[in-house]
């Protein structure tokens, strides 16, 4: 019965006794809901790095909402998405009209946006304002982030169950969706808006640097343990839900920073599911490997 109280004092009480615990909670559930499976398609594109260049993207946007309004929700949510598909359509069209492929442009693009964030924190704020734009304030989420968050949440899987189909063919066979009329273009812009839609939720929580790893992360290491698309986009909404629980638990216990602890539980899980996942993990192919030999 001790090891049972030991137990609910560590991993229940918390989020029983604290308001902050419960909002962060349940902002990084609604974060889990609506970027993990977003994540899961960026790998199915083999898109994943540009997952990490638009969440520098929004940087710039969400600076000059800063400096204009201070931490207000609505000025920095408004200025990072205006950037956000700023970066997304100017990219796309640069590697439209030029022989430089979208990765390359979105780099480009990442880099010089991260530059001017970070310059323009810099100079008309503080330290401690930069690193709470860079690294978020998880512990320090309000009511109406929680509702935004919530509300991303909400609009993204409403889109994803009503784009299902076009998405997955956009991602397996973009030709075949140009071919028979399916609007690939338009398609790929509404998905694109959702990614930075819940990345400039998600940095809220997390910060720009840290937002990419909730949605890359457990999308990476579903694929190890589920093999259809709707059963990947499951098991990283879990995976997501799990390592942002752990890594809020070990934050408040070890009075340590909350969004790298989220982040590193969650590429603990991932180096889990490398070694012993269901499916392709090194465990996986070790068993199979002698009946190759047959």
């Amino acid at each position: 019965m001790t090891l049972i109280a030991a137990a609910f004092d560590y991993a229940v009480a918390p989020f029983l006794d604290y308001g902050f615990m419960r909002r962060a909670l349940v902002g990084c559930l609604a974060l889990s809901f609506g970027a993990c499976p977003l994540g899961v398609l960026l790998v199915l594109r083999r898109m994943s790095l540009v997952g990490d260049a638009m969440s520098h993207a929004i940087l710039p946007g969400a600076a000059v909402g800063f400096l204009l309004a201070g931490f207000s929700l609505f000025a920095m949510t408004v200025g990072g998405l205006a950037t956000g598909l700023a970066v997304a359509v100017l990219a796309g069209l640069i590697s439209r009209f030029t022989p430089l492929r979208e990765d390359a442009s979105f780099a480009a693009f990442y880099l010089s946006s991260l530059g001017l964030g970070v310059l323009l924190v810099s100079v008309h704020g503080s330290n401690i304002d930069l690193l709470h734009v860079l690294f978020g304030t998880v512990l320090a989420l309000n009511d109406p982030a929680v509702l935004l968050m919530a509300t991303i949440a909400t609009v993204t899987m409403a889109a994803l169950s009503l784009l299902y189909r076009p998405l997955i063919a956009e991602c397996l066979d973009p030709g075949f969706l140009r071919s028979v009329g399916g609007g690939g273009g338009i398609v790929h812009m509404l998905f694109v808006t959702l990614v930075v839609l819940n990345l400039v939720g998600g940095f809220q929580a997390l910060g720009t640097l840290m937002v990419v790893g909730v949605m890359m992360l457990p999308a990476a290491s579903s694929r190890f343990w589920a093999e259809t698309v709707p059963g990947q986009m499951a098991v990283s909404a879990a995976i997501g839900l799990a390592a942002s629980m752990v890594g809020l638990l070990v934050s408040y216990h070890h009075d340590l920073p909350a969004s790298p602890a989220i982040i590193l539980s969650a590429s603990a899980v991932y180096a889990v599911s490398v070694l012993l996942g269901r499916f392709d993990s090194v465990a996986a192919r070790a068993v199979l490997r002698p009946h190759y030999h047959h």
